[in-house]
């Protein structure tokens, strides 16, 4: 697990100060995907690997005053930046794993995962944890505001069957750890998979 950890912390820790500058017109696309969540106000909802917590502001719009907004991450640096962006006002800032949340089973109404799940470690048992902390019939949004291909492109990459992200392997990876893919989007400007929590 330190290896895990490890990756990840060298990939945003040098990255985190700069990361908002790099995607300035990303905030409408956070939004959008917020309110498909379906959340009402005094839901409460965890932005997993919640990075500079640009979807925190969103997901408060959603939930209104009453509700609970957790940000959690696992860099220390990704959440000092959310905290001097302001965006701790919006939300709970945690320092935490999402292989380990520190969270009651049922706690949340839902979870929203900007890209997350390519850089999680042991996806299969992440997405279990992410359902443990979700009741029944609460929803799951893994998000990104540029489709599978664009981003393939911005790294130099083809886009591959093989990615956790097409349709295919998404949906039997969520099946096997308690979720059920309800609607799949893979556009130049949008990737949005909404899946519902199973009893």
């Amino acid at each position: 697990m330190a290896d895990d950890h490890a990756h990840v912390l060298e990939f945003f820790t040098p990255r985190a100060a700069g990361w908002d500058s790099r995607f300035p017109d990303d905030g409408p696309a956070y939004a959008a995907a917020a309110g498909m969540l379906g959340l009402r106000p005094g839901d409460a909802v965890l932005d997993a690997g919640c990075g500079t917590g640009r979807a925190l502001p969103a997901l408060r719009a959603v939930v209104g005053p009453r509700g609970t907004v957790l940000g959690a991450d696992l860099t220390p640096a990704m959440l000092e930046a959310a905290a001097r962006a302001g965006r701790g006002d919006s939300g709970t800032l945690l320092r935490a794993d999402v292989a380990r949340l520190p969270l009651r089973d049922g706690a949340l109404d839902a979870v929203f995962g900007a890209g997350l799940i390519s850089h999680l470690a042991r996806p299969a048992a992440d997405m279990a944890e992410l359902a443990r902390v979700v009741r029944p019939g609460g929803v799951l949004a893994l998000f990104h505001p540029i489709g599978r291909a664009a981003l393939a492109a911005r790294h130099g990459r083809a886009i591959t069957d093989d990615d956790l992200r097409a349709e295919p392997r998404l949906r039997e990876l969520l099946a096997g750890a308690g979720w059920r893919l309800e609607s799949y989007t893979d556009e130049d400007d949008r990737f949005l998979a909404l899946a519902v929590r199973q009893a």
